[in-house]
């Protein structure tokens, strides 16, 4: 297993204040938790820095940091994995890792089919729920996020060893759908319906809501056939079933453009929990947890307040029998504890809905639908803003429709590798194209902390320089490259990895961070810290690339250690992009 210089320092020091603890040296009931480990601002002061001594000085009055380090620092002494371990003022310990571990440590990696990465030792079932669109509506900026964002983390978790069931919460029910089979009833075409293209389900919306907004007579009607469907009338299924399935073959087409991992298969709509609702009323009734308030059926789950400080109530029936979306999420909570048997559930919403799910959990927990040991999160994210750094809307003023996204962003890129390669054949172009479309597309939205908004800027995500998939893309075309232009083929196995000059360590130190990188992100759901990463080991590499001749090297032992080494950064970089759910070209 390789350990990351970082996860290896963290451990070396709780492990030197178990034993300074056990022989009274430093007379601790526990080892502080806010212990951070972090790189020094000069390099040449070692690999990683620790705070430790500072820390624990807070909880031994009389004790000065510096004595402390020293402490511990004399407990590392005989760790070979260290070269140097300094104590330095106010008390910070810097740590240098020795040849020898480095060397080990990456040869471990490029041997491993894994990278070394070790799956994890509890595994957990995690369910994760996104994009969510509403079924006879196209796709749209507002699914993107949430796609992108939901996609990453099923990639990343799965690839950990965690267990992850994909939910696609699709709006597929309620009172739209009245109005809609009806006018499915008025054009008679309900296999036209079938072949309608993504663009044309969405005109089929529009024509549905003119109608019902001009024509009271289609609005009654659309009333009834809302009762029939809830009610459970075959013909109206059946019709409902022909808009639904319509939707989700558009769905499919988007998801598939973008590489996103979500099939039919993963669908779990609302309409799957229509049956839930009332058990959700009546035991919330039950357990006297339901208050009537202005003839509407709620739960006031304590510490959530109106702006004017009376209690703030989450509606889970509305006064005319109606269920609110609370009773949906409700029972969709109940359902994927009792049998799924998740032990995480993330919700990739926007961050308007924070408070909404902060008061369904709460509620959830109150019921004990949420039991201990069960962890529900709103993977919140913020909005994508135009170049105006106003809401992203198209040139019309309008919800700016997904496929047309893609495709000019495809389109630009098209554009963008033909400038740079102009011998490429039409069959690559529009391949590699496509990847780096896509990639950019994506790579934009996730490099960004998901919790602020973005401005959504193709020129600039499609550029070649700076922190865009395009540029980690071309490091990953530049290192097939090399093996291109010398002949040569990446050994199967090495013996042996040393990283002797100064860009080659940095390199090889920034590869053993994967580990702890990837597990951040697994707790955080923030994937920005792993483009973070993508983006420093492409800068790292062509660092090494200009100042460690490869091809041209000085020996053929140290010919074939770079080659080896440029190897394992390109599998790094394919496999993180690959998490993220962007392709890496072999050539660009």
């Amino acid at each position: 297993m390789v350990v990351s210089a970082e996860v290896l320092l963290h451990e070396s020091i709780l492990e030197a204040l178990r034993q300074c603890m056990n022989d009274g040296s430093l007379p601790l009931d526990a080892v502080p938790d806010d212990i951070v480990i972090e790189k020094p601002k000069n390099p040449s002061h070692g690999d990683w820095s620790t705070n430790a001594a500072l820390r624990i000085a807070r909880h031994l009055p009389g004790s000065t940091p510096m004595d402390i380090a020293n402490t511990v620092v004399a407990h590392l002494s005989e760790n070979t994995a260290f070269s140097r371990v300094d104590v330095v003022q106010p008390g910070f310990i810097n740590a240098r890792l020795s040849g020898a571990f480095i060397d080990a440590q990456l040869t471990e990696m490029y041997n491993s089919p894994r990278l070394g990465l070790p799956e994890v030792e509890h595994p957990q079932t995690v369910v994760v729920d996104y994009s969510a669109p509403n079924v006879a509506k196209e796709m749209h900026v507002g699914h993107l996020r949430s796609t992108i964002i939901g996609d990453a983390l099923v990639r990343i978790l799965a690839h950990l060893g965690h267990t992850v069931i994909r939910e696609n919460h699709i709006g597929d029910w309620g009172t739209p759908f009245g109005m809609l089979i009806e006018h499915l009833i008025d054009v008679g075409d309900a296999e036209g319906l079938e072949e309608l293209s993504v663009g044309e389900l969405g005109a089929f919306y529009r024509e549905a809501r003119t109608t019902f907004d001009s024509e009271p007579a289609f609005q009654d009607r659309s009333r009834r056939r809302v009762v029939l469907l809830q009610s459970g009338d075959p013909a109206t299924l059946k019709l409902w079933r022909t808009l639904v399935d319509a939707s989700l073959d558009a769905f499919e087409t988007i998801y598939s453009e973008l590489g996103v991992l979500l099939t039919r298969e993963d669908v779990a709509g609302e309409s799957r929990y229509n049956d839930a609702l009332g058990k959700v009323v009546e035991d919330l009734k039950a357990w006297n947890l339901l208050v009537e308030s202005d003839g509407a059926q709620c739960v006031f789950p304590p510490g959530f307040f109106n702006r004017d400080g009376s209690p703030l109530p989450l509606i889970i029936q509305k006064s005319d029998g109606g269920y609110g979306y609370a009773a949906t999420d409700l029972a969709t909570i109940r359902d994927r504890v009792d049998r799924l048997h998740a032990d995480r559930m993330l919700y990739v919403v926007g961050m308007p809905q924070s408070q909404h799910f902060a008061m369904v959990f709460a509620v959830a927990a109150m019921a004990g639908w949420l039991p201990t040991g069960v962890e529900a999160t709103h993977i919140a994210f913020g909005h994508m803003l135009g170049t105006d750094h106003k809401m992203f809307k198209s040139r019309s003023g309008g919800t700016f429709q997904l496929q047309r996204l893609i495709d000019e962003a495809v389109a630009r890129a098209r554009s963008a590798v033909i400038e740079r390669n102009p011998e490429l054949g039409e069959e690559d172009c529009d391949s590699i194209a496509r990847m780096v479309g896509i990639g950019a597309m994506k790579y934009a939205d996730l490099a960004n902390d998901r919790t602020r908004d973005y401005v959504f800027d193709l020129d600039r995500m499609l550029s070649f320089e700076g922190n865009t998939a395009p540029y980690l893309q071309y490091a990953h075309a530049r290192i097939r490259s090399v093996f291109r232009k010398g002949n040569a083929a990446p050994a199967a196995s090495v013996t042996a990895l040393p990283a002797l000059a100064p860009s080659e360590r940095a390199l090889a130190l920034h590869l053993l961070s994967l580990q702890s990188v990837l597990e951040d992100v697994a707790i955080t759901c923030r994937p920005h810290t792993l483009c973070t990463y993508l983006y420093e080991l492409s800068s790292l590499f062509t660092d090494f690339y200009e100042q460690c001749p490869i091809l041209k090297a000085a020996s053929a032992e140290e010919r074939e250690n770079r080659l080896a080494l440029a190897h394992l950064t390109g599998r790094t970089l394919r496999e993180g992009l690959g998490l993220l759910g962007i392709a890496a070209p072999e050539q660009m």
